[in-house]
This record gives structure tokens, C-alpha cells and sequence, in this order.
């Protein structure tokens, strides 16, 4: 994940909902066409949305002017790095992904994944003794919070032995979150991408784990061993559509898991990868056209296991796809569920108008692109379509975690890492601020909170099961350094009724 500066984008929403545990009121479907139509390039800070941010105290104990926000929004802090938890662990580094779900007694639950990149046998996520890798010290942590209050209940790791724990995404029926390994770090590779064992896997967290509980996991290897971003589970079909990362200088594709049994995901399945009908090998980093409805088939993945003598060998999970006609995408990062049938994600650096850093396959990176799949049911093949590609850094700038909103809008968190200058009024003496962009279903594109702390993106955005609170993470540091970042929780409440999200 990266930062930058922002703008419009999106198309359908829908019905988020779910069995009741998820993080979004029902919401109304989006006609993409129709709502980027309205993009105009507006620059952060006019009167859309909630009109102009401004910094705001924080409403706890810490006090300091955190964010920006639209007037008559407040938020309160809690869950920082290094705090002690209930379960007596410091709070892991990286704060990144996160989920909120309906909790017990009116709270909310969260799932959060620390993305620690810290070599085998350090960092920060103590393993617990059935871990799957003990050496390996990312995870995640799990957060009860109490709205009424605005306070934190309890937190402890629930998650541990795995590494660079990215983002992820809802499990089936909004039961369990899937933390992704951002990372094929393991016992092929030198250095500090030498672990005992494999790395590489999506992990599945039940909402149930307790405090008290092991804090374990085995991978899901039939999912495919790659650098895992997001997921997003279609919860008619199953069907669990993943992104990849795979970083600077190659390609990176979006993948689906077909299991074999929809509750029960390690009970095996199909992995395969998304292609363009009649465009084998379609390279969709730039010189796509917005709107344009492209047919789409899947090819499958022999080797869901691949070893990674290297970062790119050729029999990577991406390559074999890729070898068959399957798409290229540069940075595939967040990735949302409409509640229907559609499945948007971001490419953090694909596009046409670039941010000037030059990858080392000669690709010149673009500030983003939003993509939307929309399937047709379990066994069809569905039709991808570019909905928005940046104009520019003040449009917006390496978008990286997605959320829809209750009010059929979405979020998109600002993640970046170009050499861009990213400046802003409300953050004065900070080089590259990251933001959170509201999108609304009327086509409004507007600037909802910056962060003017550090230069830390803002990662994990999701509402509280009511839609009343959108919870969202100042990501910190991703290892240990001498100077470190600070990184923290955010819950923030206000007049959510008086604007589109």
C-alpha cells in the first residue's frame, strides 16, 4: 500500500448488509455510467460532501489535532502501537486491513491486520505455540469497542506465525475475516526473505476467537501462494475474488477461488485467473478506455504452490496465468463486495497520466484506476470495466483500501508511496499526505478527512455495523526503526445523515 492526493471515482454500490454482522446499512445499487459521468476533477476543499475539512481535537485522552474533518465530525483514538493490550502484548507495528463486525452487547468487533515485514525470528506479534510459523511475527489483533462509550473494551492477538499480514476481507456470511500475507518470503529465499517455512497464504480468522483462544491458523493453500492484497467473497456464489500485489517491475493479476465447499474453505477449490476475451496477455496498466464493458474468462492455476527461489521466477502463480492469456494489472490493492454481483478494485499505480517513478520493466506508474467485475453467478464469466482512472495527483493518488458506505457512496484510502509531492492546507509541514476520498452515488468526489499526523497512509476502512462509525487506521511503522511513525485507531461519528456517505 502507498500515499498521495485524491479524487473522483467509483460506480455501483448496492446492498451491503448481510447476515447482520457486517459493516453497512443497506445501501442502493450504483449505475457506474451514470455516476462518473458527474466527474468534474473537483479540488479537495469546495463544498462537496460534507464541505471543507478543518482540523479537529481528538475527543479522548490524546487531544492532539489528528485529522481534518467536515465540520460536526469528532473521533476518538485508541488501539495505538505499543500500547498494552488485554492480553498483555505491546499492540503490534502496521496497522493495516481491518473489518468491523457486530459484537456482543451493542459493541463492535474489529479484526485488524499488522502488516510487520520484519525478518524471520523478530518482530512484533508474539507467536503462539501452535503457530504455523513461529518465526514469523505479523498477524492480527482483534478490538472490541464500545460506541455508546467510545471507549475500547478489550484487545489481544488473534492471529499469529504469519507475515505482512496486508489486507483482506470478509469471509462467508460475514463470519470470519481472511488476513493476506503480502509476501512469498520463505525457505527458497535468502536474506530477509528466508523463513523456515512457506509464506505466501490467506489465513482465516473466526469472528468467534476469544482472548483465551489459540491465536493459530493454517494456511489456505489452494487459494494460491502469491503476494496477497484484498479479497472480497460474493456472498451468493462463495466465490472468493482475490488481488494481488506483486510490487514494481512486473505484473500483478485478480484472481478467483471457486471452493469446494463455500463454508469451509480449506476443504480445497479452483483457483483461477482473470483474462480479456480475445486479448490474451492484456496488459491494463494504460491505454484503457473508461466505460468500455470487457468480456472476460478464467484460466486456471496448475501450481497453486509454486516455489519462489526469486521474486518473480517463471512458474509464479502470476506467470502461469499470464502464460495462458490471463490480464496484467500494476499494484492490484483494495477490493469490495457490492452485496450483488459486482466487484470493485483498485490498481494503485495503473494509468495513463503518470507520477513520474519508472519501473524497472520501463513501466511508467499512473496515480490509479478503479475497476469494476460484475459476474455472472458461480460458472460465468462476467464483464470487467475501467470506471475511473486518475487525472492527476489532485485527482487522486495510488488508491489502495476500498469501502462502501452506508448511504451506497464508498471510501478509498490514500496509500502514496510515488515521488510526487503531496501537499495540503490541512496538514502544513507534511510532504506526501494521504486522505480519506468520499465518492457519493450522485458522481460527488470530494476530500472527507486527511491526516495530518505524519505522512503514514490511512488504511482499514470500515463501518460500524449501524453505519453510525467509520473506523479506520493510522498504518505506523511496517519494522521497527530508531524514529518510528506513530499508528493507531480511529472511530469516527458525526452527521452522517447531512451528506452522501
Amino acid at each position: 500500500m502507498t500515499p498521495f492526493d485524491r479524487r473522483t471515482f467509483l460506480g455501483r454500490s448496492a446492498k451491503v448488509a448481510g447476515a447482520g454482522l457486517f459493516s453497512a446499512a443497506a445501501v442502493e445499487r450504483l449505475d457506474a455510467r451514470a455516476a462518473l459521468a458527474s466527474d468534474k476533477g473537483r479540488r479537495g476543499g469546495r463544498r462537496d460532501g460534507y464541505g471543507r475539512v478543518a482540523p479537529v481535537r481528538e475527543a479522548g485522552s490524546d487531544g492532539r489535532k489528528i485529522l481534518a474533518l467536515p465540520a460536526g465530525f469528532s473521533y476518538v483514538a485508541f488501539g495505538k502501537i505499543g500500547s498494552i493490550m488485554s492480553d498483555g502484548t505491546p499492540t503490534p507495528l502496521a496497522l493495516d486491513g481491518m473489518a468491523a463486525f457486530r459484537g456482543l452487547g451493542g459493541q463492535v468487533r474489529l479484526i485488524r491486520n499488522h502488516e510487520d515485514r520484519s525478518p524471520s525470528g523478530t518482530g512484533s506479534v508474539p507467536a503462539d505455540s501452535g503457530a504455523y510459523d513461529p518465526t514469523a511475527r505479523g498477524g492480527t489483533t482483534t478490538l472490541d469497542f464500545d460506541p455508546r462509550t467510545r471507549k475500547l473494551v478489550r484487545d489481544f492477538v488473534s492471529l499469529s506465525g504469519t507475515t505482512v499480514n496486508c489486507a483482506g476481507g470478509y469471509g462467508r456470511r460475514y463470519r470470519s475475516w481472511i488476513s493476506g500475507e503480502e509476501t512469498t518470503a520463505g525457505p527458497e529465499r535468502t536474506g530477509a526473505a528466508f523463513f523456515p517455512k512457506r509464506h505466501g497464504y490467506n489465513f482465516e480468522v473466526p469472528l468467534d476467537r476469544g482472548a483465551g483462544d489459540p491465536a493459530v491458523a493454517e494456511p489456505l493453500v489452494a487459494m494460491g501462494r502469491f503476494a496477497h492484497e484484498a479479497c472480497a467473497t460474493d456472498q451468493r456464489t462463495g466465490i472468493v475474488y482475490q488481488t494481488e500485489d506483486g510490487g514494481t517491475g512486473q505484473g500483478s493479476g485478480f484472481y478467483r477461488f471457486i471452493p469446494d465447499r463455500p463454508r469451509d474453505l480449506a476443504a480445497g477449490g479452483r483457483l483461477q485467473m482473470l483474462a480479456v476475451e480475445r486479448r490474451p496477455r492484456a496488459d491494463l496498466r494504460e491505454g484503457q478506455k473508461r466505460h468500455r464493458a470487457l468480456g472476460v474468462r478464467w484460466v486456471d492455476i496448475d501450481d497453486v504452490d509454486p516455489a519462489y527461489p526469486t521474486k518473480n521466477p517463471a512458474g509464479s502463480t502470476f506467470n502461469q496465468g499470464f502464460s495462458q492469456g490471463g490480464a496484467k494489472f500494476n499494484r492490484l490493492e483494495g477490493c469490495w463486495y457490492d452485496g450483488k454481483d459486482g466487484i470493485f478494485f483498485a490498481s494503485t499505480s495503473g494509468g495513463d497520466v503518470k507520477n513520474g517513478d519508472v519501473n524497472p520493466d520501463g513501466y511508467r506508474e499512473g496515480f490509479g484506476q478503479i475497476w469494476e467485475y460484475r459476474s455472472n453467478g458461480r460458472s460465468g464469466d462476467g464483464r470487467l470495466q475501467l470506471v475511473y482512472e486518475s487525472t492527476g495527483s489532485e485527482a487522486l493518488d495510488s488508491p489502495d483500501n476500498l469501502c462502501v458506505t452506508p448511504r451506497g457512496g464508498l471510501i478509498l484510502c490514500e496509500d502514496d508511496a510515488s515521488s510526487d509531492s503531496d501537499l495540503n492546507r490541512a496538514a502544513p509541514g507534511i510532504e506526501d499526505v494521504n486522505r480519506l476520498i468520499g465518492y457519493s452515488r450522485r458522481g460527488e468526489v470530494f476530500e472527507f478527512a486527511v491526516n495530518r499526523l505524519n505522512d503514514s497512509e490511512l488504511a482499514g476502512a470500515t463501518f460500524s455495523p449501524n453505519g453510525k462509525t467509520l473506523f479506520v487506521n493510522i498504518f505506523g511503522e511496517s519494522a521497527s526503526t530508531s524514529d518510528p511513525n506513530e499508528g493507531m485507531t480511529l472511530a469516527i461519528t458525526g452527521p452522517w445523515d447531512k451528506g452522501p456517505l
